[in-house]
């Protein structure tokens, strides 16, 4: 990250690249540090990771009991499933309009939207974890005289857990790109709005700076994401 750091920096100083297409790294810093002190940035990014946060947070529940439940009942699982995978490769920014007609420009719309393209990758990866359990342990545990949903709470969703997991890192991701597109097209405020808004005002090293800020928020997202996975997984080392 230092290298890189550097060479843009001189990139930008030598006249390799053109300052408007790429201001120097030290402009973007300071224009970054402004943001923060006027308080527009600190407001736009709590817009942001309130609505990330909170379509992400009902796309895993609704996704995680939907895919376990799709891999225990063969009922739902073939009504559900062509669903899901007739859904899965459309494009998720083809949404934006739609829940902008239903909802506004307001949060409930990137909610919305966030959920609804998250809950796939959460779905499957709960879905495959499930279907993935050993049949030998699912014997075992009715043998012992285990219950149905017993089986299901001590078995199946351990053993599901992992693929789980990797599905809602996926949807992490998918949940900032989401976002800052939705937020580009049709928002009156969050980070992509911001970042709008500075390209449109010819204020490129503020804009930059407030692009690095979505990517330093979704490293430290996916960052404390693994550790939290790690922890949750812990049983299996």
């Amino acid at each position: 990250i230092a290298l890189l750091g550097a060479a843009w920096e001189l990139a930008s100083r030598l006249g390799f690249v053109s300052t408007r297409a790429l201001p120097p790294l030290t402009k973007v810093l300071a224009a970054w540090f402004d943001l923060l002190k006027g308080g527009e940035l600190w407001s736009d990014a709590l817009a942001s990771l309130w609505r990330a946060g909170a379509g992400l947070a009902l796309s895993i529940v609704v996704g995680a009991v939907l895919g376990i439940a799709m891999a225990w009942w063969r009922p739902l699982r073939s009504l559900v499933n062509p669903l899901v995978e007739a859904l899965y490769p459309l494009p998720k920014t083809a949404l934006i309009p739609i829940t902008a007609l239903w909802l506004g420009f307001g949060d409930a719309s990137k909610i919305l939207l966030i959920f609804l393209a998250c809950m796939l990758p959460v779905t499957i990866g709960a879905f495959n974890g499930a279907r993935g359990c050993e049949h030998v342990m699912v014997w075992s545990a009715r043998a012992l005289g285990a219950g149905r949903l017993r089986v299901l709470w001590d078995v199946v969703v351990p053993s599901a857990l992992p693929e789980l997991l990797n599905g809602t890192r996926t949807a992490l991701a998918l949940a900032f790109i989401l976002l800052v597109s939705s937020e580009l097209i049709a928002s009156r405020d969050g980070l992509g709005h911001l970042i709008g808004s500075l390209g449109e005002a010819g204020v490129y090293d503020a804009m930059f700076a407030a692009v690095l800020t979505v990517a330093f928020l979704g490293f430290i997202a996916d960052r404390l994401f693994q550790r939290f996975a790690h922890w949750v997984l812990r049983w299996r080392a």
